[in-house]
């Protein structure tokens, strides 16, 4: 053996010895990941308003008649009389408008919107957003919205037969909202961070307030952080210290996060998320299913020649009952990797894997908590 090749047996070594001392799926994230800024946070806006340009895909005036009423209010606005007469053209819809104004927004910057239709209209393709006024909890008027729809589905139809993809009666606008006025609360207003932790966990948060306060101490002279419970953690400003760069420095801090152990069960997709920390009980399983098949094979009988008979169904039916599985395996889990190859050698399908997790929550064996969705 070369001496090179000593040198990188070594050095293989060392890091295999160096990967086996670290904790099993220990994960370290940046705090801008796992923490959001209260003071950052996205406000919703609303409003209503009329889509136009429709080929006789919108509302009927006689099902939907707050859309006549809202489109002749428009006209009037414009100086256009609309006394007298009747539309039948089904070229307008009434919409709900949506959109999240994002933190920190200035006036002048834009957003995207989403557009769901109100009344009896069957699609909004190739429609446009009539300036629509959008506005927040507190009735003030934020942004507002105009653009043409953008719709993912779309739907063909003929005398017999009708082919519908997506959803046709829900839309986007994108960019299509202008901000006109700010949030009265400013970022730098504030008298500290309030960070608040997007997966809630009180080892986490501990984490973070020591992971901060390490920083605080080395840079500041004196801890600045604090974890209020599972949730937030409120870092202080120091007085010589501009809130952006404190924040600035603060989310890119690593941290060892750590999650409850918990088994997420959809019943209905068959889906099944261990997580890592999940460990089950030295415990014994049998999984048997019982399938019934029946079968209908009637028989026709035909009367014989000049026999004045007349044809008869006899009906058939043939019923057979199997029964699969019933071995008796010991399952047991210290650690996800033999818990997950203890659930594949069963054998059996998702759906059985969910109820054998729920037979084993019951007998009170899963050391973790079950989630049905």
């Amino acid at each position: 053996m070369t001496m090179l090749s000593r040198f990188l047996a070594i050095v293989l070594s060392l890091v295999l010895s160096l990967a086996n001392a670290l904790p099993a799926f220990a994960v370290n994230s940046r705090i801008k990941d796992i923490a959001s800024l209260q003071a950052g946070r996205d406000n919703q806006l609303i409003g209503y308003g009329l889509i136009v340009g429709l080929q006789g895909t919108g509302d009927g005036f006689r099902s939907s008649p707050f859309t006549e009423q809202s489109m002749r209010a428009m006209l009037q606005n414009l100086g256009i009389s609309t006394q007298g007469g009747q539309s039948s053209a089904k070229n307008t819809a009434a919409v709900m408008v949506t959109a999240n104004l994002p933190p920190f927004a200035s006036p002048g910057s834009r957003i995207d919107v989403t557009v769901s239709s109100l009344g009896d209209a069957t699609s909004l393709r190739g429609g446009t957003l009539v300036m629509t006024s959008l506005t927040g909890a507190d009735g003030q008027i934020y942004a507002v919205a105009q653009g043409s729809i953008v719709v993912s589905g779309f739907t063909a139809q003929g005398q017999a037969a009708t082919v519908t993809e997506g959803v046709t009666t829900a839309g986007r606008v994108p960019n299509g909202a202008i901000i006109e006025r700010e949030l009265p609360s400013r970022f730098k207003d504030s008298v500290n961070l309030v960070l608040q932790l997007r997966n809630p966990d009180f080892s986490t948060a501990v984490r973070i307030a020591d992971v901060v306060n390490a920083y605080g101490s080395s840079r500041f002279g004196a801890p600045i952080a604090e974890a209020k419970d599972s949730q937030e953690v409120i870092v202080s400003k120091p007085k010589t210290v501009d809130l952006t760069r404190l924040m600035a420095d603060v989310e890119n801090l690593l941290v060892d996060t750590d999650t409850p152990a918990k088994v997420v069960v959809n019943e209905r997709t068959g889906t099944i998320v261990i997580g890592a920390d999940v460990k089950i009980s030295p415990v014994a399983v049998s999984y048997g299913t019982l399938t019934v098949q029946v079968t209908e094979s009637p028989q026709v009988i035909q009367p014989e020649p000049f026999s004045r008979g007349v044809t008869a169904v006899q009906p058939q039916t043939d019923i057979q009952a199997a029964k699969t599985g019933g071995k008796v395996a010991m399952l047991s889990g210290p650690d996800l990797r033999t818990l997950v190859s203890g659930l594949n050698n069963i054998g059996v399908k998702p759906d059985g894997i969910i109820a054998i997790l729920q037979g084993i929550k019951s007998a009170g064996a899963l050391q973790a908590e079950l989630v049905l969705q």
